[in-house]
């Protein structure tokens, strides 16, 4: 299925203070110069906290990760858990449409959703509130047919019971999920008639949808107001005693020379991000780079705060030498074959 971008997107993309901490705690969990492997986490949370997936958000992630904007773009669209197009503000229908709901009548829910919502999927309802889509087989096959809303499953469902959800959540109220038939989980039909005792002292709901009555909402997304979200790595390395890095320092500058600098994006490895933090440390030229001795090389790879190590691994110096030597055309050719 092709995969593109929606036509119109939003003018930019950042993530609130609380989802930064958290995605800045994220990255930590991997060696350094392997920032890139939190790139699902990351493209997770930016959606969590708009509803889909947007082209600055792909690119802000991108940047925050120091990666070619391109890989994670095909990412993005690699996977179909990424919502490419805005989504309603309330729920995405998701109806399961594979063997089993099919049979049981998965066809009448998506007529539903085309009435109630809209004609096609991935279309916003007039209101905005919803949009559907129908999906691979999501693994309740006992319970057929079915559907996602939100992070919980709604089972056993009939076209009666999809419009009734749909009103109850339009109106502002979570319905309970799980089995829309009265079942506990995923027994017979006709009732158990094998391990009977299990009932005696169960919760009132099965696990998965107790603890979504529990948390009183199945559709609300992570937008960062859900503090605290500090982790135990995180809190760790903060109350850890600080560890100079080693090496030299660069000599840095207070300003670019004649106020202007280089632009540092041209070597590879280099986003918006880590410009911005090579600024804060006086550095805003290639030439500045190219000089860099090995004890200065180390000193830039253990300070660069969330991209340690990303100057040896991309080879800072020798681009920037040969940017120096050759020029930003010639260097731009080279770059393709990482020819430096």
């Amino acid at each position: 299925m092709l995969r593109r971008l929606a036509h119109h997107q939003p003018e930019g993309f950042a993530f609130t203070p609380a989802n930064q901490a958290w995605a800045e705690a994220q990255i930590t969990k991997y060696p350094e110069g392997r920032q890139a492997s939190a790139v699902i986490p990351l493209l997770w949370r930016a959606q969590e906290q708009e509803g889909w997936l947007s082209k600055p958000a792909i690119e802000y992630v991108a940047d925050m990760l120091g990666m070619p904007r391109i890989r994670v773009l095909e990412v993005a669209t690699f996977y179909f858990m990424f919502q490419l197009h805005p989504v309603g503000a309330v729920a995405n229908i998701q109806i399961c449409g594979t063997t089993s709901c099919m049979i049981c009548g998965a066809e009448d829910l998506i007529e539903v959703c085309k009435r109630k919502i809209a004609a096609k999927p991935h279309t916003l309802s007039a209101d905005g509130k919803f949009s559907w889509e129908e999906v691979e087989c999501l693994g309740a096959c006992a319970n057929a047919p079915m559907a996602q809303i939100g992070k919980d499953y709604f089972e056993d469902l009939t076209p009666e019971r999809l419009e009734w959800l749909l009103d109850e959540l339009s109106a502002g109220r979570v319905p309970v999920p799980g089995p829309q038939n009265g079942r506990y989980s995923s027994e017979p039909l006709g009732g158990l008639t094998s391990l009977k005792d299990h009932d005696s002292g169960r919760t009132q709901y099965n696990a998965s949808v107790q603890a979504a009555v529990d948390i009183g909402d199945s559709v609300k997304r992570i937008d960062g107001t859900e503090v605290p979200l500090i982790v135990s790595w995180l809190k760790k390395a903060a109350d850890a005693a600080p560890v100079e890095a080693e090496g030299v320092q660069p000599a840095a500058l207070a300003a670019p020379r004649d106020g202007t600098g280089d632009d540092l994006k041209i070597i590879e490895g280099i986003g918006p991000a880590l410009e911005k933090l090579c600024h804060s440390l006086g550095i805003f030229h290639y030439d500045q780079i190219a000089a860099w001795s090995p004890a200065e090389v180390a000193w830039m790879d253990g300070n660069l705060k969330g991209f340690k190590g990303r100057v040896t691994r991309d080879k800072w110096v020798a681009q920037a030498k040969l940017i120096g030597e050759v020029g930003i055309p010639e260097f731009l050719e080279r770059a393709k074959t990482n020819d430096y």
